[in-house]
């Protein structure tokens, strides 16, 4: 079962991004492993494939052996999903997200656990290994995206399904009435 996050980032490709499947955890067959959210448009012939880390308090902080392990986590887990995609989507344009609500920015650049130093050494790694461009949604940018969803919310008349889409629609229908029942 998908964790909120998950939940969050297959709304978003649901609805922004206009895919018409979208699974969450998805075991494949020839790796080990999962996929935490994969959505495909169908229509466009495009695939997105998202790892998520949903860590509030102490943002991307992935360990092994009591040492910090983000960097070959994801570069582990993203060239499983590059396998996959090039075994299973090679007609498709894929896009490959990292997204995480909360990555800790230094105050210096030689601090020892440099959660967005991590991010761009993941980023370097697929795109010289791989050529694959990761797109990074994190802090600004992910709250950004959740404006996105918001405004599909606010403009969507009928009930929607998910818990989070229709949590927003509530939300974004509350402040519009109590906006005219104010004035």
């Amino acid at each position: 079962m998908e964790n909120l996050g998950e939940h969050l980032v297959g709304q978003y490709l649901r609805a922004v991004k206009n895919c018409d499947f979208v699974e969450y955890n998805l075991q494949t067959k020839f790796v080990q492993g999962e996929i935490d959210v994969v959505g495909i448009n169908s229509a466009k012939k495009q695939i997105y494939i998202c790892e998520v880390a949903t860590h509030l308090e102490t943002g991307l902080q992935y360990v092994k052996n009591r040492r910090p392990n983000n960097v070959e986590r994801f570069q582990s887990k993203f060239t499983k999903n590059i396998e996959y995609a090039k075994r299973n989507f090679q007609e498709y344009e894929c896009h490959y997200m990292l997204w995480s609500p909360i990555i800790r920015i230094p105050k210096k650049e030689d601090t020892k656990n440099n959660q967005e130093q991590d991010l761009r050494e993941i980023k370097v790694f697929l795109k010289e290994k791989f050529d694959v461009e990761l797109e990074l949604v994190y802090n600004q940018k992910y709250l950004n995206c959740i404006a996105e969803l918001r405004k599909v919310a606010r403009e969507t008349t009928q009930e929607m399904s998910s818990p989070i889409m229709r949590f927003l629609q509530i939300e974004e229908k509350l402040k519009i009435h109590c906006k005219k029942i104010s004035i």
